[in-house]
């Protein structure tokens, strides 16, 4: 039999030494936690250290990520590739063991966490998306898809706004393979949270629809393992564990005060605890015991090769399912995704529709939901006017028993109402992506991403492909004024490393921007979309079907996806010489520069436009290409409806922008007011050529 309060007393142990050597950390919250990773770990959870990436894992998310030392002790003790040493490197550059649990850089870490709140909603994202693969994959007889979405939280996490956002929709959406177990020790960094923190925890998750569990002593391993295994008998609710506990257990003189929140014991309160705990080892010595006793590797072999039988069968029987589902959860594209792309760029490029680019967009969504079939979309109450929702992502829709809603044709809805939720949506999403299996979008205004920023930053961070479709990008939307209308916002995402923005002017570019969004393995992408209509604009017809660009070709279809392209030449317009001036525009604002062209071949001055959709995507290019768009000594002018910081790193002269806040009136009251017009637009570009002459 176990020992578990060694178990226990050896996260408490390892906690304590790595954040006493590191000089900084959070022990209390490993320590307090202890015995409900021991009942969890120990008893319940389904996992191979040795292949970390098994498809049917159960998973865990640590949301109170300060507690860092919690799961590094686990993953160590249980047999992950993460050895003492990596331990007594806690917080060294470049160890896997950061401050903060790092998605991709510590074996068996499901999600980066740290930002209070995100990871619980990461929890939610990731059963969401087992729930949704259940239910199109599994078979009478066969469930490949059959895993449980563990979290641990504490205060913190619940007092984030977004916990109620995520929490809300969990239970909304009956995700009963979600247990969260929350330590609730009443401590933060200014002390007992009782002042500020008066929330009736239990009845808050059972009026959103959850099973809730306790209060229960969290102390002891035995109860808190009986409570996850009632839990996981819910068939139609979410489960919620309170587990009282007290911060830095063990320690006599710092358990229970913030003292053990967020700072080292000290060498003198560490020998006490020793002492305490009955932990009568040197800093990081592990005895064989505690190592036998917590080894997963053993079981966990066990359980993936009793999965392999069952997808075995399952692949037997249904081959085409068990290629698919293996297929998605790679997060590879189908092999005619390619072809799938020039069709659906080339019939834009054909019908040349005026339309606005949110219509654009959808239009595009058409072809790629029709192919993608783990395209799983969604909006924040605005599917109206994020035109999200295309003939083949119905409502996604749960019964009374929490059981997916299917069509006549067997098929569960794939659009998500998230509500106005734009954080939970977010960082929900990255939940998703993180599981596998789908690639996920979300719409809302582009000014309320502020809301979802720090989602969108922990989605870069994390490197996930998740899809943000951004509408009413611009003073373009109108009569809704200053608060609806966005200033700062493109410019301000454009600064989020590894985050991809694409602000396309027609059907053309809307269609590659989606299409280089699903092929980013490695970043996530936002979409910033007008509400008005843009004329398309005429381009050249060539289209590879890789959907790479052809060498040398600076212009045309097939220059879109390179982020900035030549879209227009004096010559197109009459003038035959060389370009003087270069006009840079994005957005809606690209046929205001091919208007400005015109009116300047009128007074004689030779001028190319070039097409800036994704600034983000052209940075990344060679410096020849970018030099062949951008060609030195001519004079460059930038055009767009937001704040001009961002194009001067572009060597401009000028730029016609915006850098104050909008105003409520029609939108074409609004251009002229700040002058976007065709005619101011060519007047900036003829002082700048006048002020270098």
């Amino acid at each position: 039999m176990a020992n578990t309060q060694q178990m226990a007393s050896a996260i408490r142990a390892l906690a304590m030494d790595a954040v006493q050597q590191a000089n900084s950390g959070h022990p209390g919250a490993p320590m307090g936690m202890a015995d409900m990773a021991v009942a969890l770990w120990g008893e319940h959870l389904r996992h191979n250290p040795k292949n970390p990436h098994w498809l049917n894992r159960d998973r865990f998310v640590l949301s109170n990520g300060h507690g860092s030392m919690l799961i590094y002790a686990l993953l160590h003790l249980t047999g992950y590739d993460l050895p003492m040493d990596e331990l007594k490197n806690f917080r060294v550059l470049h160890s896997k063991t950061a401050g903060h649990p790092e998605v991709g850089v510590t074996p068996g870490v499901e999600t980066t966490t740290g930002p209070l709140g995100q990871g619980i909603t990461n929890a939610v994202g990731m059963a969401l998306a087992e729930k949704l693969l259940a239910s199109e994959f599994n078979r009478e007889g066969h469930n490949v898809v059959d895993h449980h979405t563990y979290a641990f939280m504490g205060d913190g996490c619940l007092m984030e706004g977004i916990s109620h956002e995520a929490c809300s929709l969990a239970g909304a959406w009956k995700l009963n393979k979600l247990i969260a177990l929350y330590d609730d020790n009443g401590i933060s960094i200014d002390g007992q949270v009782a002042p500020w923190f008066a929330d009736n925890t239990p009845e808050r998750f059972k009026s959103y629809g959850w099973n809730v569990i306790g209060p229960i002593n969290g102390h002891d391993a035995a109860v808190v393992s009986q409570a996850i295994a009632s839990a996981k008998l819910s068939t139609d609710k979410p489960t919620l564990i309170v587990c009282k506990t007290s911060i830095g257990k063990g320690s006599p003189n710092r358990a229970d005060t913030a003292k053990a929140h967020g700072e080292p014991l000290g060498a003198e309160e560490i020998a006490l605890t020793r002492a305490a705990i009955g932990w009568n080892h040197a800093p990081f010595e592990m005895p064989k015991e505690v190592y036998a006793d917590w080894n997963a590797a053993t079981r966990g072999k066990a359980q993936e090769a009793e999965w392999k039988a069952t997808f075995a069968a399952y692949k037997a029987a249904h081959p085409a399912l068990a290629k698919e589902l293996l297929r998605r959860m790679a997060g590879e594209l189908p092999k005619n995704f390619a072809q799938t792309v020039v069709d659906t760029v080339i019939g834009a490029h054909t019908k040349a529709e005026t339309v606005a680019s949110r219509k654009a967009s959808q239009l595009a969504l058409e072809s790629f939901t029709a192919a993608l079939p783990e395209l799983l979309g969604g909006s924040a109450d605005l599917t109206g006017s994020n035109l999200t929702n295309t003939k083949s992502t119905p409502n996604l829709r749960f019964d009374a028993a929490g059981h997916v809603v299917k069509n006549d044709a067997g098929q569960g809805g794939r659009h998500i109402n998230y509500g106005v939720r734009e954080f939970g949506m977010a960082a929900i999403m990255n939940g998703v992506a993180l599981h596998g299996g789908f690639i996920p979008y979300g719409g809302t205004f582009l000014t309320f991403s502020d809301y979802s920023r720090n989602a969108i930053r922990m989605a870069a961070l994390m490197k996930q492909r998740v899809v943000h479709v951004f509408t009413h990008d611009s003073i373009g939307l109108g009569e809704d004024g200053p608060t609806h209308q966005s200033i700062e916002h493109a410019a301000s995402l454009r600064l989020i490393p590894n985050l991809d923005v694409w602000r396309p002017a027609d059907t053309a570019e809307t269609a590659v921007a989606w299409a280089v969004a699903l092929q980013n393995t490695s970043r996530p992408t936002a979409l910033l979309l007008s509400r008005q209509n843009l004329p398309y604009l005429p381009k050249g017809e060539a289209v590879h079907s890789n959907a790479t660009l052809a060498a040398g070709d600076i212009s045309g279809l097939d220059a879109i996806n390179k982020g900035a392209y030549v879209l227009a030449e004096p010559s197109e317009v009459g003038i035959k010489k060389k370009a003087q001036a270069v006009i840079l525009a994005t957005g809606s604002e690209v046929q205001l520069a091919m208007k400005a062209q015109a009116l300047l071949a009128e007074r004689k001055i030779a001028v190319r436009v070039v097409s800036v959709p994704s600034t983000t995507t052209f940075d990344r290019q060679s410096v020849a290409y970018k030099a062949a768009v951008l060609p030195a000594g001519v004079p460059r002018i930038a055009v767009e409806m937001g704040s001009t910081d961002g194009w001067w790193k572009y060597g401009v002269s000028a730029v016609v922008g915006i850098d104050t806040y909008g105003e409520s009136a029609p939108a074409p009251v609004l251009f002229k007011h700040f002058g976007f017009t065709p005619e101011n637009v060519a007047d900036t570009v003829q002082a700048a050529l006048q002020k270098q002459a």
